[in-house]
């Protein structure tokens, strides 16, 4: 059997947030640069004749799955906790164009990743495993989510 190989791939996006009832400037709506690494452990593809020979998963089709669950729904849109009296300036926002994304949690990092890690778990072909998420919110400040520690 060949060696298990982790293949991580990073995306970035902007998004807006803000943080009810939290006891700081983050209660402010606000925004972020995320950067999201993706890893992702398997065996490589051992069969000669595979297209994908060599490889653990395409970077192209971990892409995809990133985008498309991720990047192209986050980016650029603004994230409230639809749980709380925000729901008002979401709708009223939304009432005026913006892209608003209302979430069943508090949209910190720490919860976001681990909305990103099940999405992402639901989309994986069936020999590929999420190792780990590291969802990072400012150059200093980032939040891990990994597969061993669920």
């Amino acid at each position: 059997m060949s060696s298990k190989i982790r293949i991580t791939k990073q995306f970035t996006f902007e998004t807006g947030h803000a943080l009810y009832g939290y006891d700081g400037k983050c209660k402010n709506v606000h925004g972020h640069s995320y950067k999201l690494s993706v890893t992702v452990i398997g065996h490589p593809i051992s069969d000669t004749n595979h297209v994908k020979y060599g490889m653990v998963i395409d970077f192209g089709d971990l892409k995809k799955i990133v985008k498309n669950e991720i990047v192209d729904v986050f980016d650029h849109a603004t994230v409230f906790n639809k749980n709380t009296p925000h729901v008002e300036l979401a709708k009223e926002l939304e009432h005026r164009g913006h892209n608003v994304l209302l979430v069943d949690y508090q949209p910190t990092s720490e919860m976001m990743v681990i909305d990103f890690a099940e999405k992402i778990k639901s989309q994986l072909p069936s020999h590929i495993v999420l190792h780990s998420l590291k969802l990072q919110e400012t150059e200093t400040s980032f939040a891990e989510w990994y597969a061993s520690d669920n």
